[in-house]
């Protein structure tokens, strides 16, 4: 029997990439983000990789909706593995000149949201008999940095929930992973965190030879879910070689 997995955030980046890797290895995956036409444009290219891939299905997904994620549990038969992804950060301005919009956003997607989702799918997990919550949060939950300190808050809250499933879920067959990634070169993580500017969204990649691409944090998560059952990977930390801290890097000088 085909194991099922549900990606947030699937419409791009990780989540996209996770969603390709996990139908490569067997899963039936429910793609599952806002943009509706972006997870139909990936669920054809899926299908089209070959018989051997998972069935994928598309459903249109708002982490910070009740009634959305309320249709989504409606709509799936089961569930073994949850990928809660959907996540983001907004601006990078320091506590003094905070935009407490931008931190209440980013509370309501990266910790209210992946909440939300997790207890209405985790029946589902539990009856699985072999369920697994994997969830995607950053280095940010660990390292605080300048200029971070609203996305520092909402991903540490994130770990701090991960952990705590971990203690209430032990007795339930049901694993729980942190996957928390450094620096990670996406198509639109920087762009949505400075609004569309360009130029502020490619400074965080200058002179870094080699950033993390989707792919890595991907195979991070293929790899913990594809574990014996009684395996459970608490924690991967995983950052590019040329990084030691979320603000220590090394830059070439391409001057």
């Amino acid at each position: 029997m085909r194991k099922t997995a549900v990606v947030t955030g699937a419409s791009s980046g990780i989540g996209a990439a996770t969603a390709r890797r996990l139908a490569a290895e067997g899963f039936d995956v429910v793609l599952a983000a806002r943009r509706r036409d972006r997870l139909d444009a990936l669920a054809k290219e899926i299908a089209e990789g070959g018989p051997d891939a998972g069935r994928v299905v598309p459903i249109t997904l708002d982490v910070t909706s009740q009634e959305s994620v309320d249709a989504l549990a409606a709509a799936l038969d089961g569930c073994h593995v949850l990928v809660n992804n959907a996540g983001g950060a907004l601006g990078l301005d320091p506590v003094a000149d905070a935009d407490l919009d931008d931190w209440q956003r980013m509370y309501d997607i990266n910790v209210l949201g992946l909440v939300r989702v997790t207890k209405a799918l985790l029946p589902k997990l539990i009856d699985s008999g072999a369920g697994h919550v994997v969830n995607v949060t950053s280095l940010a939950a660990h390292y605080p940095y300048e200029g971070g300190a609203g996305y520092n808050a909402a991903k540490h809250a994130a770990y701090a929930v991960n952990e705590v499933l971990r203690l209430e879920l032990v007795a339930e067959p049901v694993r729980v992973t942190e996957i928390a990634p450094g620096l990670v070169k996406t198509e639109e993580f920087s762009l949505v965190r400075f609004r569309g500017d360009e130029e502020k969204a490619a400074k965080p990649y200058e002179g870094v030879p080699e950033p993390l691409v989707a792919e890595d944090i991907a195979d991070c998560v293929a790899w913990a879910v594809t574990r014996p059952p009684h395996v459970n990977i608490d924690r991967i930390d995983v950052q590019p070689r040329v990084q030691a801290a979320p603000y220590k890097l090394h830059r070439e000088d391409r001057g």
